[in-house]
């Protein structure tokens, strides 16, 4: 699956190769997806060469291939761009209630971003790397804006959550106690822990015997996300 800017840009490329065999440069992709600074396109050409659609030619300025297309991509009609840009978008639009977020794709998967690894052990500052993204079942997914995490460390082992596993996780500043949150500490660490209320004052609960709650004042703790599904592979 593509996000709808990965998709807007690998079809503007396409456009381009197949009208004047020349590769638009990062300004014009800039402008044609009306996008702030090219670090921008950077990431989106980085993510389309990572996962096959777009190859770059060596040793050659400004030289891209299209690999492929979506696989829907071929009946429709690729007009070409103008300044505003309005490509034709994957069947399947938005899910209804993530409107806004990246394409749904006939097989009901959404792609998210994938922001890195979160430790489940001791809180490390999250790796909001937005070159990665991942697939994930359209049903898994609520309202609201969704990210993904890898997890490091065992501490949620008895949660059912281990080491190299996938978080989904839904975008929230507030969760009820008992629930499985994506914490920011003291504005520099973030941790993946159960939320609990002693007295005033705030807990972190791992799921193993191995290691201990913490507890903070609530001035130092603020909720990112809430846990809403989990991706392992075998």
């Amino acid at each position: 699956m593509l996000t709808r800017k990965q998709y807007e840009l690998l079809v503007f490329i396409d456009q381009r190769l197949r009208a004047t065999g020349i590769s638009p440069s990062f300004d014009e992709m800039k402008d044609a997806l009306d996008l702030k600074s090219k670090s921008g396109i950077h990431r989106l050409i980085t993510g389309l060469e990572e996962r096959g659609f777009i190859r770059r030619l060596a040793h050659r300025a400004r030289a891209l291939e299209v690999v492929r297309l979506p696989e829907n991509a071929a009946d429709q009609p690729l007009p070409l761009p103008s300044k505003a840009f309005s490509p034709t978008v994957i069947k399947g639009g938005f899910a209804p209630s993530l409107a806004g977020a990246p394409v749904a794709g006939p097989s009901d998967a959404v792609t998210l971003p994938l922001y890195g690894k979160i430790a489940a052990g001791t809180p490390i500052e999250a790796l909001r790397d937005h070159s990665n993204s991942i697939d994930v079942p359209a049903a898994m997914l609520g309202g609201g804006n969704h990210y993904a995490l890898t997890v490091e460390g065992d501490s949620m082992i008895d949660a059912g959550i281990h080491d190299g596993d996938t978080v989904v996780i839904r975008s929230c500043d507030s969760a009820e106690a008992g629930t499985i949150v994506v914490a920011l500490v003291d504005d520099e660490e973030v941790t993946l822990k159960r939320l609990r209320r002693k007295g005033a004052s705030i807990a972190l609960e791992p799921a193993n015997k191995k290691y201990e709650t913490r507890i903070f004042p609530p001035d130092r703790v603020k909720v990112q996300g809430r846990l809403v599904g989990l991706l392992r592979s075998y």
